[in-house]
């Protein structure tokens, strides 16, 4: 689901857009904005944040309030989160056991190198940041879960290209916006299927400005059982603090943390087919 964004600054009164292709994900989205904010909207005041028909809004309360996932309260105009809506939260935080192990891993890491770290997966011709840990540098590129990346110039996505067979990476590249970011962005095919073989060679990838001028990253794969893995644990960090070969330095303790990841994948995996058998 994408992020809520604010358009529509004609009048001097921003409205918030409800993202969706279909009416189930603006449903979604209405849920999302209700839940960002600590208060209650009157009808009125949807239309007023969305900008959208008033019959549609009222339409959409009324399902989402028959299903338990919004609630009237004070004098009946006003709306808040449902008990099923809180009940969800809640238990997607009791079980997401997966997530918050992944995640202190991560933290650990942090801790251990002194610079931002993230979890990444390649969707498309882009990297997924799953999660991230930020340093405590004051100095820091700060991103966040569900930031993507080019994968051509990303650490990450070039660590998870190199896997590919030559075949499925010139399919690939072939479709994908080889986009220029910086002076140091690689965007000639040949070069970066040659890149991309040392890549597999080495087992690491480094991104040395090529994304964002500044900024030095170091990926690695994490381990998989089944196959090629879809999972990336890396280190972010200005170039005044982590220079490409600083960062091979850092590539032991990575290495470590994603052999940890990849133990609690194989883990999910092996539970995920007991629990079908």
């Amino acid at each position: 689901m994408g992020e809520i964004h604010r358009i529509d600054e004609s009048n001097g009164h921003p409205t918030t857009e409800l993202p969706g292709d279909t009416p189930t994900l603006r449903l979604f989205a209405l849920l999302e904005m209700i839940a960002s904010k600590d208060q209650l909207f009157t009808l009125q005041g949807l239309v007023e944040e969305t900008g959208m028909a008033k019959p549609t809004l009222h339409r959409m309360l009324q399902q989402l309030e028959g299903a338990g996932l919004l609630t009237r309260q004070n004098n009946g105009r006003h709306y808040g989160t449902g008990v099923r809506l809180r009940r969800f939260a809640e238990n997607l935080l009791l079980n997401d056991t997966h997530h918050g192990a992944r995640h202190a891993i991560l933290r650990n890491l942090v801790a251990e190198l002194g610079e931002s770290c993230n979890v990444t997966t390649l969707s498309g011709s882009e990297v997924v940041y799953l999660d991230r840990v930020e340093t405590s540098e004051p100095l820091r590129f700060t991103l966040h879960a569900g930031s993507r990346v080019p994968a051509h110039c990303s650490a990450s996505g070039k660590m998870i290209l190199s896997q590919l067979s030559p075949a499925q990476r010139r399919r690939l590249l072939g479709r994908m916006p080889l986009e220029r970011y910086t002076n140091k962005t690689v965007t000639d095919v040949e070069l970066i299927e040659t890149e991309l073989k040392q890549v597999r060679r080495d087992g690491y990838a480094i991104d040395d400005e090529e994304f964002l001028p500044g900024l030095v990253c170091a990926a690695v794969l994490v381990p998989c059982a089944t196959g090629n893995s879809n999972l990336c644990i890396a280190v972010q960090a200005p170039v005044m603090r982590l220079t490409p070969d600083k960062a091979l330095k850092l590539l032991p303790a990575l290495r470590r943390a994603a052999d940890a990841i990849g133990e609690i994948e194989n883990e999910v995996q092996d539970d995920g087919t007991a629990d079908l058998n």
